[in-house]
């Protein structure tokens, strides 16, 4: 098959260009209603790009994709080189479906009118899920999403919730100063948790699990049990108490949430002089797990 360059696509093929523009235009719908119909509607300022639009727009009226795509060109010219050309090309593509899904295609829902913190609470929701969506599918709305790929690009260890947490919450606090809306800051504030908080789900919540670190005399028979019982495979080390020098075996093993309960239990009962330390792992990929 004959692959030709496409620039907005940043792909090669006509079937993963138009996977790619149905998936913006599905996380499009998401992020349009949340901003528009939740967000908007109750008044309260949003993070991001997003906010400083319906900053204008409560201001002057200004349509909110609109100014979006305006306030897009100095982030663009600053982050382009860090992000490099190809998903420059698909975040640009991105931008441009939701925006005009925001100004011409929302408008045409129901607008919420109802409590505000539900209104926070689904435009949280909305929003966090079209945004994960978008990041999955290797791209962007631009703005404040350039700045935080930038910023992990740099800091590759950082969560991109926490990351966008961080960097919205300011633009929150400037909504509220400038219509007095204490209120709508704490709202604005839950949105944007809440928000945060869908995006590493969806982005890491699929493949997440926990990994256990077990100091034990018998490193095999933990092993034995692990295979039994979670039907995962463990890495035994060898290791030397620090204080003692007693000589120990550790077994390294990852698993879901649920096989790690049992997992921890069984050790316990089989060698009540074991130690056990189990952290959150937010990707787990291999055997048994998710392959990418």
């Amino acid at each position: 098959m004959n692959r030709k360059r496409s620039f907005l696509s940043g792909n090669y093929s006509g079937r993963d260009l138009a996977k790619q523009f149905g998936v913006d235009l599905f996380s499009g719908c998401f992020i349009a209603c949340g901003i528009y119909n939740f967000a908007s509607a109750a008044g309260f300022p949003m993070a991001g790009v997003s906010g400083i639009s319906l900053i204008f727009h409560r201001l002057f009226g200004t349509p909110i994709g609109g100014m979006s795509l305006l306030l897009n060109v100095p982030i663009v010219l600053v982050c382009f080189r860090t992000l490099g050309k190809a998903f420059f090309a698909r975040s640009l593509r991105t931008l441009l479906v939701v925006s005009f899904l925001t100004d011409y295609g929302a408008p045409l829902l129901p607008i919420y009118q109802g409590d505000r913190l539900l209104a926070a609470i689904a435009a949280g929701v909305l929003t966090g899920i079209g945004y994960a969506l978008v990041f999955r599918n290797q791209s962007s709305t631009g703005g404040m999403d350039f700045v935080t790929l930038s910023i992990r690009a740099k800091r590759p260890y950082l969560s991109m919730g926490k990351i966008v947490l961080a960097v919205d919450l300011v633009i929150i606090s400037a909504g509220g100063w400038i219509f007095r809306d204490l209120d709508g800051v704490i709202y604005g504030g839950i949105l944007t948790w809440l928000m945060s908080h869908i995006i590493d789900q969806v982005l890491y919540g699929l493949s997440a699990g926990k990994m256990a670190m077990i100091v034990t005399q018998d490193g095999k028979k933990i092993s034995e049990m692990i295979g039994q019982t979670a039907k995962r495979g463990a890495t035994i080390f060898e290791a030397k108490g620090g204080y003692t020098g007693e000589q120990k075996q550790v077994v390294l093993c990852a698993a879901s949430k649920k096989q790690m309960y049992e997992i921890q239990k069984n050790a316990r009962e089989m060698d009540p002089a074991s130690f056990t330390i189990i952290v959150e792992s937010n990707e787990v990929l291999g055997e048994g797990f998710d392959r990418k």
